[in-house]
């Protein structure tokens, strides 16, 4: 065994990423660097809710079983992403919801399909993404879960899901926990609070995803910062998953092996970090290849004056012929590196 996940394996842990079931179809390099380096898949965005019943009551759930298919002749896991995302509602169910407050069961009957139908294939679910929102009172997103049940929807969520699926792992998956600033020191709080609640409640669920979208504007990642607040998730008894690891680059304009350099250094910087913990079971990239990068949308591409697209972000290990870049060998490095205990 070779590839990035072979230096986590040992360790009892894992590397992923996101996928997309017609990229692999149409991209042979992209599907061989998947069977060659990743120990679980997830899929980018056809477990969303949006994605999976555009129409109520008419599932697809197509893309999803050939991934799992290919991934299980593989020995590759998948990871569930995710069940309930305020950003990811169908259209019929967001209208519902607003016009019949309190009616669980569009709720209920939406886990139970998607839960049954999977099953055992599917062992590890981002079953709450984005719940927290330090903006508010009690911390808790004003999304149209929140607006339909009231801040106890959460819990009953997870009653929910847990009920459709016993032996399933099932994680809160948030954003923004990295940095030393105001706002990510904040929501680090925010969360644990969450955490904390929800286990002294006995809520069953099982783990933490932190999302980990670096981002260079915001400086390097301190030691300091970050293992005290994973240290205090594992110490509730969780499991920790960097679930979307990318980076953002600061200045697209100086020469590529310098932005190739800076990526790498913070990325290596931030795995030597997190897998001093040993909590930390996993991690994924959010996508293998800069030129499949949700970076890469026009809203983050940088622009000329007469506003042409001209640098694409470089915050994968692979670029966009699929060649590893610095960054590949700089997870490499890192995950041969990491101990447990």
């Amino acid at each position: 065994m070779s590839g990035l996940n072979a230096h986590l394996a040992p360790q009892g842990r894992y590397f992923g990423t996101a996928v997309r079931i017609d990229q692999l179809r149409e991209r042979s390099a992209l599907r061989n660097a998947v069977l060659q380096n990743c120990g679980a898949v997830t899929p980018e965005i056809d477990l969303k809710w949006a994605a999976l019943e555009w129409n109520r009551g008419a599932y697809n759930f197509q893309p999803v079983d050939e991934l799992i298919g290919m991934a299980s002749e593989s020995g590759i896991a998948v990871h569930g992403h995710t069940l309930l995302w305020g950003q990811s509602v169908p259209p019929w169910a967001m209208e519902h919801m607003a016009a019949n407050p309190g009616d669980w069961s569009v709720i209920s009957t939406y886990m139970q399909a998607v839960l049954s139908h999977f099953g055992g294939r599917i062992g590890r679910w981002d079953l709450l993404n984005e719940v927290v929102d330090t903006a508010e009172s009690d911390n808790l997103r004003r999304n149209i879960f929140y607006k339909t049940f009231g801040p106890d929807y959460v819990e009953r969520a997870l009653t929910e899901a847990r009920q459709h699926a016993p032996q399933a792992k099932f994680l809160i998956n948030e954003y923004s926990l990295e940095y030393d600033n105001p706002v990510d020191a904040a929501r680090r709080v925010a969360v644990l609070r969450l955490l904390e609640r929800l286990k002294r409640s006995g809520l069953p669920f099982d783990g933490l995803g932190v999302q980990a979208h670096l981002d260079l504007t915001k400086g390097r990642v301190k030691r300091s910062t970050i293992k005290p607040f994973l240290e205090a998730a594992a110490d509730l008894g969780l499991e920790i998953f960097v679930s979307e690891l990318d980076i953002q680059e600061a200045d697209l304009s100086v020469p590529k092996a310098v932005r190739d350099r800076k990526v790498s250094d913070e990325v290596r910087r931030y795995l030597d970090i997190v897998l001093e913990v040993p909590a930390v079971k996993g991690i994924t990239s959010w996508g293998l290849s800069d030129g499949l990068s949700w970076l890469n949308s026009d809203e983050y591409k940088r622009r000329d004056v007469k506003g042409a697209a001209t640098s694409s972000n470089r915050g994968l290990p692979f670029d966009n012929d699929m060649r590893p870049k610095e960054l590949y060998y700089a997870m490499n490095t890192a995950f041969s590196a990491a101990r447990i205990g």
